[in-house]
């Protein structure tokens, strides 16, 4: 078996280590779940179906979110006659979807519930390779597309990624956590996750979203047998470029702060309550298909008070242990844990740890211009720089609007209330959803959360 380019500890040290997307090559080998072709899981899944999700091949500016797609339910025999061509498509459950004209996608299917009855296939996808031991398809989700099926840009809320790509390749676009200000963050549709971004990133409406001008875009293209890590709350929009994809995502949780389960609970309990209330401009699919359902407000504001109450006793043992700390003879020898409880301070020197950038492991690299091609992860097309990132040539740039164009045709609409098919009174240009976006904004989720946490002190 040949020796991999990194040990398990190696790797999960530099996974700990790395604040930006990164292309792993050569970690997976000898991994049976490379041959996770379309044909080979076909014969696997036999007659069980799955779900896909259907979206047209055109190109408009507004983001393809789950709630603006067709679903349809089929096995992968079926959907691998689709990709064909196969005359017995035509009387499938994608006739009405031809393929020169739209695009499916078989996204987030936990591999636990797929392969049930067929456990021994969780073996085949090793995390434990990148250091987590006894981590394998069991905690592992499948994805399954043609060319174009996509994930709108979004962020989850808690935890990052490790993306084995299997068949075909995807585009990724990525954009760091300090340029949310740039991708213009709505919670509708509304998926308690994730965090979508309004913006069509490949084809940017920059007179719309002028600001999106300053994302900072990190493309990348990953090939079979590559792995991707996606860190924590990094913008991710990714899109099929082949005519067959599989790809299998394995979501690490990470440690949740209470400010942040406040934030959350905070979140839920205003969109619930808006969203759920009667009116004219409350009818449109606001609830992403991958949520379970809506929960009353009684159960919402249950959940918030607990987030509350778990962030005051955190802190009330917290400062309990430091007024103990205070009768220590040496408080200065006493720090935290990741879990907020008391060690000993290590005396030995922290020693620095370099990145081993190279050609078995790649930084996704920043494009200023939106118009750029993908980071190409393919060693034999890719250079390395003095300084180990990635960067290859670029043909043709495309300008990009100026920011005044547009603005007049914006401000000339009407501000006076229409009427809707019914004959009803509608709202001017400010509906519910522009409301949600400004209350479920982060910035002021963030500076609700502080104000709650301030009255419960005084509470107290």
């Amino acid at each position: 078996m040949a020796t991999k380019p990194f040990r398990p500890e190696e790797a999960r040290r530099i996974i700990q280590f790395l604040h930006r997307p990164a292309v792993f090559l050569n970690m997976t080998d000898n991994w049976p779940g490379r041959d996770w072709t379309l044909e080979h899981l076909a014969l696997c899944l036999e007659e069980k179906t799955v779900r896909f999700r259907i979206g047209k091949l055109c190109e408009q500016r507004a983001p393809v979110f789950e709630t603006d797609c067709s679903y349809v339910e089929a096995t992968l025999a079926e959907f691998l006659c689709w990709t064909r061509g196969s005359d017995a498509a035509s009387v499938g459950p994608f006739a009405d979807y031809p393929l020169s004209e739209y695009w499916a996608y078989a996204d987030y299917k936990y591999i636990a519930l797929l392969f049930q009855d067929k456990t021994a296939m969780f073996k085949d996808v090793l995390w434990s390779d990148f250091g987590y031991p006894g981590r394998d398809g069991r905690e592992s989700t499948l994805w399954v597309g043609t060319n174009g099926a996509n994930t709108p840009c979004h962020l989850d809320s808690y935890g990052c990624n490790l993306v084995f790509q299997i068949q075909g390749r995807k585009c990724w676009h990525l954009f760091p956590p300090d340029d949310t200000e740039c991708m213009y963050p709505t919670r509708i549709p509304y998926e308690e996750s994730s965090v979508f971004s309004q913006v069509n990133v490949i084809r940017p409406d920059t007179c719309r979203f002028p600001a999106f001008r300053r994302a900072r875009a990190h493309l990348v293209t990953l090939e079979p047998g590559q792995v991707l890590f996606v860190p924590r709350h990094w913008w991710h929009y990714v899109e099929s470029v082949d005519p067959v994809t599989v790809s299998v995502n394995s979501w690490i949780e990470m440690e949740v702060d209470d400010e942040a389960r406040i934030g959350e609970a905070l979140t839920k309990t205003i969109i619930c309550a808006l969203k759920t209330k009667p009116s004219v401009d409350n009818k449109d699919n606001w609830l992403n298909p991958t949520e379970d359902g809506i929960s009353t407000h009684d159960e919402n504001m249950q959940y918030l008070n607990l987030a509350v109450k778990a962030y005051t006793n955190k802190r009330s043992l917290h400062s309990e242990d430091w007024v103990r700390c205070a009768e220590q003879p040496s408080p200065s020898a006493l720090k935290r844990d990741s879990s907020g409880h008391l060690k000993t301070l290590v005396t030995e020197p922290v020693t620095s740890f370099s990145l081993p950038f190279g050609s078995h492991l790649i930084p996704v690299t920043c494009h200023a211009d939106m118009s750029q091609k993908p980071t190409i992860t393919n060693p034999k097309e890719a250079l390395i720089s003095k300084d180990n990132t990635l960067f290859h040539t670029q043909k043709g740039t495309k300008p990009l609007h100026t920011e005044t164009h547009g603005k007049e045709e914006a401000i000339s609409v009407s501000e006076e209330e229409e009427e809707d098919g019914n004959g009803g009174a509608v709202y001017g240009r400010i509906s519910t959803n522009d409301v949600l976006d400004c209350l479920l904004h982060p910035d002021v989720i963030a500076l609700a959360t502080k104000l709650m946490i301030d009255r419960q002190k005084e509470l107290e």
